[in-house]
């Protein structure tokens, strides 16, 4: 009320508005509004507040003390799910208010000692998923996924980008982690998720991830969670992922998400890991690194050669359908439980003993995978001509959209003899392979040519 009287008695004494404003510290406009009100009588702030109407209109008492007994009830309790017990016992809160009056109740609470978990050399390495909102060059945002693995005595850190926050991805990520860093922690502290916990059993115990757990014990080290919502318990100052978002993410701009990102990233380790001192410790990370590999263990197996092991069951038409691909397997593994082994590039499937065994490339084309042979195997154990037929005109359709495309003009241009047709071009499939088979066909297509006869003709044509 004093500034409010200042500025209307600069107003009488005939100063321009733009100069009080300028004088005060206001807008021109505030000047303007404040020289229309009623002449300031009263210096009591809290008083003129009340009579105008002037700020948030008070909480009943009763929900301060509320969220202050349900703080106390539950301390590690998420803000949300406090804000929905109020709600449900009939407060009207919207959530910018619950969280001023949550800040001030929590703060009223006696806080606990902390402890930091910190790490010898070579002991404890934490990891994490997190996501992130890159800009580009061009304006736009694009979403990704990474993930950020850390040896907590040295600070060296580890960031790579990931499809998903699924257990391969994880396990991927944390295998090039080891490689990068030269060797294996005694511990890898997680959060909770639920790629390494699936559930909690009766006595509160985890259910770990049985991919993730195989890996542990092949590589030799202890899954460590933190208690929940206790960021401290990862032996660091910073969040990780909270840091490696702020320090990169969003401070840099990318020109695309295939090159120059993973460019810019490695720029960005390489300087963080052998330039600057952490602030941590005081020290540059890769100073402290070669105490960190005199304890860490070698790798068992090199990352690009450890497959991931997942039980599966061969189906009654000899395929094992895995992560949406479908991989062919002899026609006497039918019906029978096998392993497959996932590796980055490339599956191997067997039944138990190794009586029948495949192996493909991890993304064969159209989604389903054939090795060379394996398409004549698979029909000459099937009995009837009509089943042969189908069997042949599903292994075309199968090829994806050339070969359906094709298959349908055929089957209209030819309604009563596609099937011999079906048959010859079975045939050149096994011949040719599926590869230049595809080729031939969308030439065929092209050209309006529906027949086999057009496409062997052009098989021979290519050949000579």
């Amino acid at each position: 009320m004093i500034d409010r009287h200042a500025v209307q008695a600069l107003v009488r004494s005939g100063l321009s508005t733009k100069d009080i404003a300028a004088q005060m510290g206001i807008s021109v406009r505030s000047v303007q509004r404040i020289a229309k009100e009623p002449p300031v009588e009263e210096p009591d702030d809290e008083r003129a507040r009340s009579e105008r109407r002037v700020g948030r209109p008070p909480l009943p008492d009763r929900i301060p003390q509320r969220l202050r007994e349900l703080v106390a009830e539950d301390p590690q309790a998420p803000p949300l799910e406090v804000l929905r017990q109020l709600r449900e016992e009939g407060a009207t809160l919207g959530e910018s208010t619950f969280y001023r009056i949550f800040r001030i109740e929590k703060a009223k609470l006696p806080s606990e000692l902390m402890v930091r978990f910190e790490g010898v050399p070579g002991e404890f390495a934490q990891f994490d998923f997190g996501v992130a909102d890159v800009r580009l060059l061009d304006g736009r945002t694009k979403r990704i996924h990474f993930a950020a693995y850390r040896l907590k005595h040295s600070r060296w850190v580890w960031v790579v980008v990931v499809p998903d926050e699924r257990v391969e991805s994880l396990v991927r990520a944390l295998l090039a982690a080891f490689e990068h860093s030269g060797g294996v922690p005694l511990r890898v502290v997680f959060d909770n998720p639920k790629t390494v916990v699936l559930r909690r059993d009766e006595n509160g115990r985890p259910v770990w991830n049985q991919t993730l757990a195989q890996v542990a014990i092949d590589y030799g080290f202890t899954i460590e969670l933190c208690t929940p919502r206790s960021p401290e318990q990862k032996g660091a100052v910073e969040n990780l992922v909270g840091w490696v978002k702020k320090s990169f993410f969003r401070a840099r701009r990318f020109a695309d998400l295939e090159h120059d990102l993973p460019r810019q990233l490695v720029e960005w380790l390489t300087s963080g890991n052998e330039e600057r001192p952490s602030r941590a410790t005081g020290a540059v990370p890769a100073e402290r690194m070669e105490a960190e590999r005199r304890r860490m263990k070698p790798l068992a197996v090199p990352p690009a050669e450890y497959a991931l092991r997942f039980p599966v069951q061969v189906g009654p038409t000899a395929m094992v359908e895995f992560q949406g691909i479908r991989y062919a397997m002899p026609p006497g593994a039918c019906g029978i439980p096998a392993t497959l082994h996932l590796y980055p590039d490339r599956v191997r499937i067997s039944t138990a003993g190794g009586r029948f065994e495949a192996t493909h490339p991890r993304f064969p084309r159209g989604g389903t995978s054939y090795l060379a042979g394996q398409r004549a195997e698979q029909l000459a154990s099937v009995a009837g001509a009509r089943k042969r037929l189908y069997f042949m005109r599903e292994r075309i359709l199968e090829l994806g959209p050339v070969g359906e495309g094709y298959l349908t003009e055929l089957i209209h241009a030819r309604p009563h003899t596609w099937k011999a047709d079906v048959e010859r071009l079975f045939a050149l499939l096994e011949e040719v392979g599926e590869e230049r088979f595809l080729r031939l066909l969308q030439r065929a297509l092209f050209q309006r040519l529906y027949g086999a006869e057009y496409v062997v003709r052009s098989a021979r044509e290519v050949a000579s």
